[in-house]
């Protein structure tokens, strides 16, 4: 009895492994059937079945030599980069910096300041004795302050472009942020924009305050944008807020080309990017193209490219600053398109596919408790794991 069962598992077990290896087969056939080589294969016209009538090589020089010249004959899989290449122009090209130049400063001044720095926190005997017990405390304006002239750029950099904030609104050119934004919708940290963080539409609702370090004398150009947010091309963004040769760092005494209008991203859309980018200017600049009525509610006086707006300006703008932040969908952005936009709210569902389920069979051999509940009646669909 034992060995009757011990052989009916061993068969059932080696007719399973000859249809997973068919299987496996099959699927393997089917993939190169679907995607054809694009040339011959090597040592195609070689009969593997009379492998005895092939030419011997007799001798490992005349084999090398002919090695050699295999090696140097053209083959298109030495050349498959050329084919990617072909199909998208842009696959490796290199993106060009037209931000500001950054100086970084030597390294030798570096290590210098950094020793007398400590050599003077070493005869302070307050900060000595405040380290001792564990109580001493650092200010955190001064990290930020720190992180914001050394390393700051550099990371907000990679957060943009993990976000995808360079490949959309400048297509193969990017910018070193040197100039730090602070941006508040608030008096407290909760309506503060970073690089990325969630805010919803009704912090977003009004005009905020913005800060940066500037000259005397400077000017500069601030501008909101969304590139996620257009209801009809996908290439185009709606233009949230414009304002145009900005005395020093005082934004309110700008030339408003453009009102703020608050986000409006569509219920069933996910997050949108809402994008702050500031230019400095080399001199003033008249934008009388670039002005919208006021107060402009229309979106198609709203829609916008970036990349274009910088093409017909780049003698006279570099940009310098960069912050963002994501919103999604909530009661506020129905009150601006229905009194704001004067518009129909567009709401995009999802449509769930109807379920699939196998033809019940007598016997379910191996299936979970809950098999038959997939076959209930009813109009209510039983979704999960089964």
């Amino acid at each position: 009895m034992a060995l009757r069962t011990v052989c009916a598992v061993a068969l059932r077990a080696g007719t399973d492994l000859g249809v997973n290896n068919v299987r496996t087969f099959a699927t393997t056939a089917l993939l190169c059937r679907r995607t054809p080589p694009l040339g011959p294969m090597p040592n195609e016209e070689i009969d593997v079945e009379e492998l005895e009538s092939l030419e011997k090589y007799r001798s490992y020089n005349r084999y090398l030599k002919q090695a050699e010249e295999a090696n140097g004959k053209p083959a298109w899989w030495k050349t498959y980069r050329s084919y990617v290449e072909k199909a998208d122009p842009e696959h490796g090209a290199e993106r060009v910096d037209i931000g500001l130049p950054y100086y970084r400063p030597r390294r030798i001044k570096e290590v210098k300041q950094r020793r007398q720095v400590i050599k003077e926190n070493k005869k302070n005997v307050d900060l000595e004795r405040a380290t001792r017990l564990r109580t001493f405390k650092i200010a955190l304006d001064n990290v930020q302050e720190t992180w914001e002239k050394s390393s700051g750029p550099f990371h907000i950099k990679k957060l943009a472009d993990h976000y995808g904030v360079f490949r959309d609104l400048f297509p193969m050119a990017y910018f070193l942020p040197q100039v730090s934004l602070h941006i508040s919708y608030s008096q407290d940290n909760s309506g503060q924009v970073y690089y990325g963080n969630r805010l919803t539409p009704t912090e977003a609702a009004s005009v905020p305050q913005i800060r940066f370090e500037a000259d005397e004398g400077s000017l500069w150009t601030l501008l909101l944008t969304s590139p996620d947010e257009h209801l009809q091309d996908n290439e185009a963004e709606y233009i949230h807020w414009l304002v145009g040769n900005i005395p020093g760092g005082a934004v309110h005494a700008g030339e408003e080309l453009c009102h703020y209008l608050p986000p409006f991203p569509a219920r069933g859309t996910g997050f949108h990017r809402y994008i702050y980018v500031l230019f400095k200017q080399e001199r003033p600049i008249n934008f009388q193209e670039d002005v919208r009525p006021s107060p402009c509610h229309s979106l198609a006086d709203r829609t916008f490219k970036t990349v274009e707006f910088y093409r017909k300006h780049q003698d006279y703008i570099t940009p310098a600053g960069l912050a963002f932040f994501q919103c999604q969908w909530d009661e506020s952005v129905t009150n601006t398109f229905h009194n704001t936009l004067d518009m129909r709210e567009p709401v995009f569902e999802f449509i769930r596919p109807p379920v699939y389920h196998p033809p019940q069979v007598k016997y379910p051999h191996g299936k979970p408790l809950r098999y038959l509940d997939r076959y209930r009646d009813g109009k209510e669909h039983t979704y999960g794991i089964y």
